[in-house]
């Protein structure tokens, strides 16, 4: 198989990166960016911007006019769709134009569309060059949630906390107040407009009482609030429940929540799912399946540290974010930021797959990645 060249790299690298410009707008579609060359340079580029709006490949090719594209090749960042969903098939747009060649970063697992829309530009006479290097990586890290959810039908889980230098995210009386720095977040709330939910545990709810939407200028749409709260104890005057007509809000229960506390929930334009299981993990999977059942495909949780074991436990943190700020608590009872069961042995420890540091002003932004899809 032809492998691309040094100019196809550097086209596939400017699709890879202008894909980047969807995120948090087009889910649950993936993020998809697409360059159109001749030998004179480019001559059209497109990305998907917004769900239901035209594909990058369909953009790219009506930013080049009146070119003629015989001699083009398209360079995508994601194999194009065959298939009719809110927009026509990107394989018809292309046969259209009377392309040539394609040049694609990664590959679409979904059942619908994995390989099948290079097989059908094959058989029209396209030629087809696949990425097999650090490119076909970047491209496939771009789309962890939309991977994720094809696959399994649950969401891409997103762990982020502040903690001291000590590893505390809260002191012992549960004062966390700011542990990181205006910077980080900053940050944070770029992460939940990015992300289809946002969760917490009831036990952050309460004593918080936060809002959980993305203050940020810009935002396009604010993502559902997400509370676990087994017994349905979230007071109806909590700020998540009186703003849950404007912005989505889902209650997660376990089957002991009695009924007059969710039937006030939902009353009060709350979203109420029951997930059942045996224990706190297996309640995890549930409410997982049922959320991307319902099209949620990414998840920033926000802890406390009690949900962020229990997801541990269950296996479905996907990528952990930490700040680590320049302050030491102290204290045998001030709260680590993951609890749960754990493991036994260091033999049986999660081990991250990638791991990396910024600075983020004051403090330090620890990323580590734990699965791949």
């Amino acid at each position: 198989m032809t492998s691309p060249t040094d100019i196809d790299r550097r086209h596939l690298a400017r699709a890879i990166e202008i894909a980047e410009q969807g995120r948090g707008s087009v889910s649950p579609n993936p993020l998809v960016g697409a360059v159109l060359a001749d030998s004179d340079g480019v001559i059209g580029e497109g990305y998907h911007g917004e769900l239901g709006g035209p594909h990058a490949e369909v953009e790219a090719i009506r930013a080049a006019g009146d070119h003629a594209l015989s001699q083009a090749t398209l360079y995508v960042s994601l194999e194009p769709c065959c298939h009719q969903g809110r927009t026509p098939p990107c394989t018809e747009a292309i046969r259209e134009a009377g392309i040539a060649r394609v040049v694609v970063a990664s590959d679409d697992p979904s059942a619908h569309a994995s390989g099948r829309g290079l097989g059908i530009l094959r058989d029209d006479g396209v030629e087809i060059v696949l990425a097999n290097d650090d490119l076909a990586d970047r491209a496939r890290l771009l789309n962890q949630p939309f991977r994720k959810h094809v696959r399994t039908g649950r969401p891409w889980v997103l762990f982020k906390s502040a903690m001291t230098l000590d590893g505390k995210v809260a002191t012992r009386s549960g004062d966390s107040k700011w542990i990181s720095g205006e910077s980080s977040r900053r940050l944070g709330h770029r992460w939940r407009a990015e992300c289809d939910a946002v969760a917490v545990g009831v036990g952050t709810a309460l004593s918080d009482d936060p809002l959980l939407t993305a203050r940020l200028e810009g935002v396009v749409r604010q993502p559902r609030r997400v509370v676990f709260d087994s017994l349905g104890r979230l007071p109806l005057d909590a700020q998540l429940v009186r703003d849950a007509r404007r912005v989505p809000l889902t209650i997660i229960v376990s089957r002991a929540a009695p009924r007059s506390a969710t039937d006030a929930l939902e009353a009060h334009g709350a979203e109420v799912i029951v997930a059942p299981g045996e224990n706190e993990p297996a309640r995890v999977c549930s409410a997982l399946d049922q959320l991307g059942a319902s099209g949620v495909t990414s998840i920033l949780l926000e802890g406390g540290p009690h949900l962020a074991g229990a997801f541990l436990d269950a296996g479905e943190i996907d990528e952990i974010r930490l700040f680590l700020a320049p302050v030491i608590l102290g204290g045998r009872t001030a709260r680590d930021p993951l609890e749960g069961e754990g493991v036994e042995q260091i033999a049986d420890a999660v081990r991250a797959l990638t791991f990396d540091c910024q600075r983020i002003d004051e403090d330090l932004l620890v990323s580590a990645r734990l699965r791949d899809w």
